[in-house]
């Protein structure tokens, strides 16, 4: 494994010389992108509707092809999972990366072309591998194994096509050499069966050198916890002595930091990664900061959608010269998989221009906005550790949905929390969360002001293993699965509620 970790590092500081390039050239990089994803997609049915062929700018681009939903696209995807070709992008498309579903689909069907494979997703893998052995170049983390927390993944019954979670897909691709220093085996890794899987993950990494994990939050914990189980040690570090790295990814990392820091000990590394189903879009580079790299030469192009903007009929989209530090866009991409303008549904606020940086602050519909409050994730997120750390509490999963106004009572925020150790008083938490809300958001502070529109808001402290049997009731175990933090409207808040008092 040594000389293997020799041979790798060689190959990452090539990588990172790169890397300085287009944070450099990052506009060059971005229109040497656009205009090979126009050139390769010219002759698909998408190219041929909109003439790619004669398509010289970016703001023809934006002239003649609309902003897509996956409502408007999901009509071509469909006929792409059944086995047509050159429809929005060359050749037949084998694998969708499956996700939770919108409004009035159950789940999603994302395309994941051999490009976005090779090309996004695994280029992003070897990236975040360089940019971590820059940070550290001392580090060996690469002498050992990484537990890969993955879905599962299966071919379609009435076509050639495979669908399932991108992890699963990710590893199901890998090259033999990569499978070198991951643990457990591929057919463990991407098992259907939750339950089944996590013993098996746990039973043969015991004895192996782990050095890192990566996937979402709440996913690896109940990895962790369970290896401690079994294991009998105290942490992480006790259990494996050269753990030093865990990436995360898919929900924001505040309310689960405290967990992890309490179960793996000290002297561990987190790095931050934005790996969606449509694509590798950015990973923490700088591990002084709590920021992300956009990733510029991955084969998606970028635009951007003011807050302000995404309710008007026709949006004004603008590319990275135009952007803002400090104010937050709706993210829309063209990839190297069909997706043509397509509005991801994540909200993003830029931190930095030079470099391009980001955070991750919300999604478009995961938001609570009753009375004009505008409560997003960020808000919600940095509000439950305020009222943790004020209460000697830990938060281990919630969520969070409004009030409406009624005859009987005025409108406010009933908060679902699920805790690792709880409080002392409920109701003194949900006061530190009540104030670290008012101290985070000032439209939310306008409305709670003597209660006159928003009332307190309603705590419940639920049983624990409450989130994963409502996981488990939607099909959605494992994988890139996460609980909603916030939703506009109530039916996750009821469906978890009526769960627990059945």
């Amino acid at each position: 494994m040594a000389i293997i970790s020799s041979i790798a590092s060689w190959f990452l500081k090539k990588r990172i010389h790169e890397i300085e390039l287009y944070k450099k050239y990052p506009h060059n990089v971005q229109r040497d992108c656009f205009e090979n994803l126009i050139h390769t997609a010219e002759d698909t049915e998408w190219g041929l509707i909109y003439n790619y062929a004669e398509m010289k700018t970016v703001e023809e681009f934006r002239q003649r092809v609309p902003i897509s939903s996956y409502h408007d696209l999901e009509p071509y995807f469909n006929r792409m999972r059944k086995g047509e070709s050159d429809v929005l992008w060359p050749d037949i498309i084998e694998w969708y990366a499956k996700s939770s579903g919108t409004t009035n689909t159950k789940s999603k069907y994302i395309p994941v072309s051999e490009e976005a494979i090779n090309d996004c997703h695994y280029k992003g893998g070897k990236d975040l591998l360089a940019v971590y052995h820059d940070a550290y170049p001392e580090s060996e983390f690469l002498s050992g194994k990484t537990i890969g927390v993955a879905g599962s993944a299966e071919q379609d019954e009435d076509s050639s096509s495979y669908t399932g979670d991108l992890s699963a897909i990710i590893m199901s691709n890998l090259p033999i050499w990569a499978h070198i220093s991951k643990a457990p085996k591929l057919r463990i890794v991407v098992m259907d069966e939750w339950e089944e899987k996590l013993e098996k993950i746990v039973e043969h990494t015991l004895d192996e050198d782990i050095r890192a994990i990566s996937g979402v939050p709440s996913w690896m914990l109940v990895i962790l916890r369970r290896a401690l189980e079994v294991s009998g040690k105290k942490n992480i570090k006790e259990l494996w002595p050269n753990f030093e790295l865990v990436v995360h990814g898919g929900v924001s990392f505040t309310p689960y930091k405290k967990q992890f820091e309490e179960i793996c000990g000290l002297g561990i590394n987190y790095q931050e990664v934005y790996n969606a189903s449509e694509g590798f879009i950015a990973m923490q580079d700088d591990f002084d900061r709590d920021d992300m790299l956009l990733m510029l030469d991955y084969g998606i192009f970028y635009e951007f959608i003011a807050i302000d903007e995404l309710q008007k009929e026709n949006p004004k989209a603008i590319g990275l010269r135009e952007v803002e530090v400090g104010k937050t866009y709706a993210l829309v991409i063209s990839t190297n998989a069909g997706l043509w303008r397509y509005l991801i549904g994540d909200t993003v606020v830029f931190t930095s221009k030079k470099p391009y940086r980001i955070k991750i602050n919300g999604r478009t519909k995961s938001f609570i906005n009753a009375v004009g409050e505008e409560l997003v994730v960020e808000n919600a997120d940095q509000a439950i550790l305020h009222a943790c750390n004020m209460t000697n509490s830990i938060v281990s999963e919630f969520t969070a949905a409004p009030i409406y106004f009624s005859d009987k009572e005025k409108a406010g925020h009933e908060w679902l929390i699920e805790f690792e150790k709880e409080p002392d008083d409920i109701d003194i938490f949900a006061e530190f969360l009540d104030n670290g809300l008012k101290m985070l958001n000032s439209d939310y502070e306008a409305k709670r002001y003597r209660n006159m529109i928003l009332s307190e808001p309603m705590v419940h402290n639920l049983p624990t293993g409450s989130f994963m049997q409502w996981l488990s009731k939607n099909n959605r175990m494992g994988g890139q699965y996460k609980v909603p933090r916030l939703s506009n409207e109530r039916h996750i808040v009821e469906e978890i509620l009526n769960l627990v008092s059945s």
